[in-house]
């Protein structure tokens, strides 16, 4: 399980201490975890916080980059709503799913994400809803997003977890590179279950990907009520805040 300090995260529906960095290339983990640990504490209690997983699967490694350039701005959103509080999870691999500390800063998250290669492996997304549930046990969580293109797991299982983190009034803000129709249907209906919202993006054009991380991070420090105001400049976020009430896009 994961606290302040960075650690692996353990397998949907296990409880187990970490054991697959010795999967990974020597050493790299280690310093992936001495970075986290580093992390300064967050200037203020009352920043909202936003988890943010990403698929680090070999066929991401466009998106994960784009993101890498991307992140920063989510900050600048949330700092006009009282601030954000970032957690980075991700897996990749055979059987490697990991989580950093909370980052209040910017440029510490794309130092993190610059030191992560994408490589081969499935998805792992009941690991990661599982950690966002186990997570906000201890910390409170508004919402998570999870930027991914495909799902290779048992549907049922996820729509059970999305169930749980939707109880405790977690959004989830699914961003889908591609149109995968298996990734279509099961990331729809997670962002039902949590009550927050699914949209495609491509990955030739940065500003769909910028726009709903923007409208992600706006509902993560301010409520409905900063995605609504950003709605109002923002037709990414226009569509999420659509979408989260139950509305035909």
């Amino acid at each position: 399980m994961t606290r302040e300090d960075g650690k692996a995260v353990g397998k949907a529906g296990e409880t187990r201490p970490a054991e697959n960095a010795a999967r990974s290339k020597p050493g790299e983990i280690d310093r992936f975890l001495a970075s986290a640990k580093q992390l300064a504490p967050l200037a203020t209690g009352q920043a909202g916080r936003l988890v943010f997983a990403l698929d680090a699967t070999m066929s991401r490694q466009p998106s994960w980059d784009l993101a890498c350039s991307l992140q920063g701005q989510m900050f600048e959103v949330a700092a006009k709503t009282g601030g954000l509080a970032v957690q980075l999870v991700y897996f990749r691999g055979f059987d490697e799913c990991r989580a950093s500390g909370w980052l209040g800063e910017p440029q510490r998250l794309t130092g993190l994400m610059n030191k992560i290669d994408c490589r081969g492996g499935q998805t792992q997304i009941a690991r990661v809803l599982k950690h966002i549930r186990d997570e906000e046990r201890q910390v409170p969580i508004r919402a998570f997003v999870y930027v991914g293109d495909a799902m290779e797991e048992d549907v049922d299982r996820l729509c059970a977890l999305a169930g749980e983190l939707g109880l405790r009034g977690v959004k989830g803000f699914l961003f889908q590179e591609g149109v995968d129709p298996d990734a279509s249907a099961a990331f729809a209906e997670i962002a039902r279950l949590t009550g927050g919202a699914h949209a495609r993006f491509d990955v030739t054009a940065p500003n769909s990907l910028l726009d709903l991380l923007r409208g992600a991070a706006a509902y993560a420090s301010g409520g409905r009520e900063a995605l609504l105001k950003l709605a109002g400049q923002n037709a990414a976020a226009q569509r999420l805040l659509t979408a989260m009430e139950g509305r035909k896009l």
